[in-house]
This record gives structure tokens, C-alpha cells and sequence, in this order.
């Protein structure tokens, strides 16, 4: 007899142990992040940003190269080719500084909104869309209402 209700005590124990890990593990989430950051307003205004230097720096070497097409000696070329490499050189890394600044700025932004959201949807982690091939809950709505929102 008290063999029975030791087997039927570990029986119940092992069936609650098995409840119990099942309710604790939520699952995974999934995100779009190109389909997040394409309904950013932080992030399109920034692409608009980062777009603008672009189109300013291609401007400056159409404007050089018609300076350039002006001056009459090859002391001349020489000396405003070597002030135009250095000048661009410097465009461009502050364009560069640019870009990765508000990419990093975005990421951390959707990084933020996508870590609340995990712990809202109690998730045990979020991976980007193109890993999953089956199962997982998509979480990319609930990311852009969020950004759209909150604090992001």
C-alpha cells in the first residue's frame, strides 16, 4: 500500500513537473526587421538623411570635375586634383560616420521595441524571419505598433 502511494505521489509530481515546464517555456518570435524598419518614421526620415549626403557628395565631384575642366595647365590640374582628394576624402568619411550613426541609431531603436515586446508576449527569444521555416509566433506587427507608440 504505501508502495502504490509512493508511485502514484511521484506519478502526480512528474505530470505537474511536465505542466509546469511547459507553461514556462513561451516559445520564439520572429521578426521582419526590413518590414519594420520600412514603417519607421525614425528610420525613413534618417534613409532620407543618410540619402541627401549621398546625393550632396555626387554633386560635389560633378562640380569639381566641371572646375576642373576649366584650368588651362597640368600644374594646375595637378594642384586642384590633389585639393579635390583630399576635400572628398573628407566628405566622404563624414558621410560614412553618417550612415553608420543612424544605422546603429535605428538598430538600437527596433533592438529596444522588439526586447519589449519579447518580454510582453513572454518569449524566450526573437530571431530574425528568415530563420524560421516552421512554427514560431510573428511578432513584426506588434514591434511597429510599438515604435509607432512608444519612447523608441
Amino acid at each position: 500500500m504505501k508502495k502504490l502511494g509512493l508511485a502514484t505521489l511521484t506519478a502526480t509530481l512528474a505530470v505537474l513537473a511536465a505542466f509546469s515546464m511547459k507553461v514556462e517555456a513561451a516559445g520564439i518570435g520572429f521578426v521582419n526587421y526590413q518590414k519594420v524598419q520600412e514603417n519607421y518614421s525614425f528610420a525613413i526620415q534618417a534613409v532620407k538623411e543618410v540619402d541627401a549626403k549621398g546625393l550632396e557628395l555626387q554633386q560635389y565631384m560633378v562640380d569639381k570635375e566641371k572646375q576642373y575642366k576649366s584650368l588651362d595647365t597640368p600644374l594646375k590640374k595637378k594642384n586642384f586634383e590633389d585639393a579635390t582628394a583630399r576635400e572628398f576624402k573628407a566628405k566622404e568619411e563624414a558621410y560614412l560616420k553618417l550612415k553608420m550613426s543612424k544605422e546603429e541609431q535605428i538598430y538600437n531603436k527596433i533592438q529596444a521595441a522588439t526586447k519589449d515586446v519579447m518580454v510582453e508576449q513572454k518569449l524566450d527569444a526573437i530571431v530574425d524571419y528568415r530563420v524560421i521555416f516552421v512554427g514560431g509566433l510573428d511578432v513584426t506587427d506588434l514591434v511597429i505598433q510599438k515604435l509607432k507608440n512608444g519612447k523608441y
